[in-house]
């Protein structure tokens, strides 16, 4: 019995974190319906959507999908992130070219050049932001070619839900030496309910 007990208590410890305001937070399940959650680790890091308190030019939102192009044809989607309250600065932009023609399905995550919307590199790719205490600045970190793995495993326009997995390896945009791993990457959205007023606390 104890060793049971020991065994779930350590389950627990190693899929929670403590952000750096003091609360706890997890992964949220991998789902397909709709939920609106985003969770991934980034260098061992929990990033997950919290809002900001917003200013007079509006809020701050935890989290935000978005399309280019001839609807629903986009020529790309892109989810971003960002944790307002934790203080790590934490924030990941993901961009999918063709979604609608492609719909569900493995795909590779390539290179990125650390931009979004029409500025990003034609293909799948991911960038994302850390808070590097020991320099005390920011640090951005953008997706390699063949460098992971997106999979859609839920896409229904009727319904407005995209859900899909993702990991990757991506390297610092000044230091080519310093590379990190995103990894445990899970979002399930309902397009037609995420405003930017949907709360993440």
């Amino acid at each position: 019995m104890k060793v049971k007990m020991l065994i779930v208590c350590f389950i627990l410890c190693v899929s929670c974190s403590k952000s750096d305001d003091g609360q706890n937070f997890s992964l949220p399940p991998i789902t397909q319906t709709g939920e609106n959650t985003f969770g991934c680790y980034i260098d061992g890091r929990l990033l997950i959507p919290r809002n900001g308190t917003g200013t007079w030019m509006g809020p701050d939102p935890g989290m935000t999908y978005s399309g280019y192009g001839t609807f629903p044809n986009y020529v790309y989607n892109e989810i971003h992130v960002h944790d307002f309250k934790s203080g790590n600065g934490g924030m990941i932009n993901i961009h999918i070219i063709s979604l609608h023609e492609n719909s569900e399905g493995n795909y590779i995550i390539n290179e990125s050049n650390c931009q979004n919307g029409i500025d990003a590199n034609v293909n799948i790719n991911l960038y994302c932001r850390l808070w590097n205490e020991k320099d005390q600045k920011f640090d951005w970190y953008c997706s390699i070619e063949n460098g992971g793995t997106l999979t859609i495993t839920r896409y229904d326009f009727d319904k407005g839900i995209v859900s899909g997995t993702f990991s990757c390896v991506a390297i610092n945009r000044n230091n080519l030496n310093d590379t990190i791993e995103i990894t445990k990457g899970r979002f399930d959205i309902n397009w037609k309910e995420l405003t930017p007023y949907t709360e993440f606390p």
